[in-house]
């Protein structure tokens, strides 16, 4: 069992606050990835559970024991850097050796350990190579070894897999996971890239400014973002983000987007009051896959002028004039012929999200 626990973590370079009392809790054998744009503190926090830097006040605990002020060397976690750090004068054999050489195991034990962890990885016929020798993915895998031949309570990674080509990056995706599900390991991931972390994780935690911003499994982060920054950052395309007029009326109640008035149902009114939103100026955020489309009028739907069309195979996006603004809309390949068509749209409101525009955040109204 190792469960990781941060407790009010608190981290300073000097005048810039890098941790804002981050509290997360990472339960045994989960994968947790923590996604945020550069500089957002991410890696400083998985630095920190490492013991590779010292944090101002807060606690970490490994399995319930404090360990801010153990060394490094003595926590049992595995970490694996971006750039793989291998020992270039060393083969693959002695790279993954080399941490049971320092603990002084028996020459039996690490080359049953070595063969074990490289016929897992897929690399027995790399063992005699150096590094050199090697492609960006197998030098991955190599350092990915090296962490896992200890066996250690937790496994840290930060952004291993990012200077790797796109083809490379979604067979190690793939690899990785598989490997975290065969070794039963508690993990925890750093990444600025949104499908790795999707495709990943148990859980996301979405960071920006030092601040954890929301906590929950990707279905629940993609499908209910607590505020606006989590609804633009997690999403290909974000999430269309726009100023929102509510206005009742006899036939229910309509929502002004950039001048142009789509109807919602009537429950959206009770759902405001009981938010306290009468007074606050908000905005209506919606997925792609959201804004609904249609070539012939139909009963809700508004007429629109398509823009800009990215094929993407299996589907396309197509940038919708509504009014002053524009709506992204997800639609089947081919659905819309080419820019300058004229479309009927309609916001889907089972997937309409409203955002307090002073502060960010979600309502969480649901309809």
């Amino acid at each position: 069992m190792t469960e990781i626990q941060l407790s009010n973590i608190d981290k300073h370079f000097g005048p810039v606050h890098v941790i804002r009392e981050i509290n997360l809790t990472v339960k045994d054998r989960e994968f947790v990835v923590l996604l945020g744009p550069s500089g957002c503190g991410k890696t400083t926090t998985l630095r920190a559970i490492a013991g590779l830097e010292d944090i101002d006040s807060g606690d970490i605990l490994i399995d319930g024991k404090p360990v801010q002020n153990v060394h490094a060397s003595e926590r049992d976690v595995a970490f694996v850097f971006q750039n793989y750090a291998l020992y270039p004068h060393l083969t693959v054999y002695e790279n993954m050796a080399f941490p049971l050489r320092a603990v002084r195991q028996s020459r039996e034990e690490i080359d049953r350990t070595v063969q074990s962890v490289a016929t897992s990885l897929g690399i027995t016929g790399l063992l005699k190579r150096r590094p050199s020798a090697l492609s960006g993915g197998d030098m991955q895998r190599v350092a990915i070894g090296r962490s896992l031949v200890r066996r250690p309570k937790a496994i840290l990674l930060d952004e291993p897999i990012g200077s790797l080509d796109a083809k490379l990056r979604e067979t190690m995706r793939v690899e990785l996971k598989r490997l975290h599900i065969e070794n039963g390991s508690t993990s925890i991931y750093v990444t600025h890239d949104q499908v790795e972390a999707m495709s990943l994780a148990d859980r996301i935690v979405v960071m920006h400014e030092g601040l954890l911003q929301q906590v929950g499994t990707p279905d629940e982060v993609y499908r209910y973002p607590a505020n606006m920054f989590v609804a633009q950052f997690v999403g290909s395309p974000v999430m269309n983000l726009a100023d929102a007029a509510i206005s009742e009326g006899a036939d229910g109640v309509s929502v002004g987007l950039g001048g142009v008035n789509f109807a919602f149902p009537a429950a959206l009114s009770g759902e405001l009051t009981k938010a306290g939103a009468q007074q606050r100026k908000l905005k209506l955020g919606v997925r792609p896959e959201g804004v609904l489309l249609s070539h012939e009028p139909r009963e809700g739907y508004v007429a629109v002028t398509s823009g800009i069309i990215e094929p993407l195979g299996s589907h396309d996006i197509v940038d919708l004039k509504v009014g002053d603004i524009v709506l992204r809309s997800r639609t089947k390949s081919g659905f819309v012929a080419g820019p300058g068509d004229q479309v009927w749209a309609r916001i889907d409101p089972a997937q309409a999200h409203f955002f307090d525009t002073t502060s960010g955040i979600s309502l969480g109204i649901r309809l």
